[in-house]
């Protein structure tokens, strides 16, 4: 019956489109009167410990990083230095999209506005050479899909507050998962690019090449500074956020020259309310998350899902694919803090590596960023591009067929996972 409630309350509250922070409130108030144990005292103190988390603190200041990476022209510069490289070649600006997404997604961790700055830039010379606009358009918004993946990532800092698992550890195991998206991405492109005819860009010499990736250069040494912190042990995840803020601020000011103070105001105000969104539902998904708890609801899905603990393999197609269906409808965060706490005593129980379980699950959740409806990166895209929803839907699909075959990959073979990460970890 608590499993019922808890279902009720969730999906009538977004029927009546509630917006989802106060959905979650809503369905751990609602829990609480089924349980008899209801107190706006909890309810209040919750929604503060929601909150009240050091980790949490690299959220903002990798938002920050973002913003000010797009506005003092570090993201254009690492799409120069790929252009420099492959932008020659018969599809070229497709590989170059690929490449350019992959690197800033070791910059910033945030699928929307690494989609938004490669669009802005790639979108226009893509029309202009004859490419498919709503293909491009799927292909960097299949890109941008890889930031939650690749570290830093944003998502990893949720789910490893919400389940109590290492961030660290998180960030060094989804970067073989991101490439391996990333190589998916090079590979579906291949084959829808095979029979186009496109204007390609005239060869760069290697003098031209090395110009490229000196300007770039100050961009692309960027996350050797902040991955290469957390991996060492010099910087926590969010010490190494405000290592990535404070660099991209230096950079776009005395390097490139790009950011002017005047522009600082309006870079800081769109982190501040991406970074309340985000803050306000991790605040409010505590409340349901407590309630989840003391409901043993955990429990109840344990037991309906019994005759599958014995087969790992089994278990993770089944709870992927409830994770699919519910991405289609609910954005990234909020899937994020509504199942973890209801999954995460499942996969212990298990035996199941939570860091692994972790990887597999911001992926999936990644993935749903290009499903529709909701479908947040397909919405960014769309809007920079100036397509239709509908054309672009059918552009992705190629590229999100690539990805979720990853997914099973890594399903199916959790070496992939498990070897890099326990290796480069110093774990046996």
């Amino acid at each position: 019956m608590t499993v019922l409630v808890f279902l009720a309350s969730l999906c009538g509250a977004m029927a009546i489109g509630m917006p989802v922070a106060f959905t979650l409130m809503v369905c751990g108030i609602a829990l609480m009167a089924f349980l008899g144990i209801y107190d706006s005292q909890i309810v209040a103190q919750k929604i503060l410990d929601g909150a009240d988390s050091f980790v949490l603190l690299a959220i903002p200041f990798f938002l920050l990083a973002g913003e000010l990476m797009n506005a003092g022209g570090l993201s254009r510069r690492i799409v120069n230095f790929a252009i420099a490289f492959l932008g020659h070649r018969h599809g070229g600006l497709g590989y170059v999209a690929i490449i350019a997404a992959v690197i800033m997604a070791s910059l910033s961790g945030s699928a929307a506005a690494d989609t938004a700055a490669l669009a802005a830039v790639l979108i226009p010379m893509m029309r202009q050479a004859g490419y498919s606009v709503p293909t491009s358009a799927g292909l960097i918004a299949a890109g941008g899909v890889i930031a939650p993946v690749i570290p830093p990532s944003i998502g990893f800092v949720i789910f490893g507050v919400a389940a109590n698992v290492s961030i660290p550890r998180l960030f060094v195991a989804g970067i073989v998962p991101g490439l391996l998206m990333g190589l998916s991405l090079v590979a579906a492109w291949w084959w829808v690019a095979r029979r186009s005819t496109f204007q390609t860009i005239p060869k760069q010499t290697w003098s031209q090449r090395g110009s490229a990736f000196l300007d770039g250069i100050w961009a692309l040494a960027m996350p050797v500074f902040v991955l290469g912190s957390i991996r060492f042990g010099w910087a926590t995840p969010t010490e190494a956020a405000v290592v990535a803020a404070v660099y991209a601020l230096l950079v776009g000011l005395f390097v490139y020259r790009e950011l002017k103070l005047s522009m600082l105001y309006g870079v800081f105000l769109a982190a501040a309310k991406m970074t309340a969104i985000i803050m306000f539902l991790v605040s409010a998904a505590q409340i349901s998350s407590w309630l989840i708890t003391q409901a043993n609801i955990p429990g109840e899905l344990s037991a309906v899902l019994q005759p599958l603990m014995d087969n790992k393999t089994l278990l993770l197609l089944v709870i992927m694919l409830v994770v699919l269906v519910v991405g289609t409808a609910l954005d990234f965060a909020p899937t994020v803090l509504i199942l973890t706490p209801v999954l995460m005593p499942i996969i212990r129980q298990a035996g199941i590596d939570p860091v692994y379980f972790g990887v597999l699950f911001i992926m999936n959740n990644a993935i749903g960023l290009l499903t529709p409806p909701v479908g947040i990166v397909l919405n960014v895209v769309c809007g920079v591009a100036r397509v239709p929803m509908t054309a672009v839907i059918r552009g992705v699909m190629p590229f999100l067929l690539a990805q979720t075959a990853v997914m099973l990959l890594l399903i199916f073979v959790p070496e992939l996972v498990t070897v890099p990460y326990r290796y480069f970890m110093g774990l046996r």
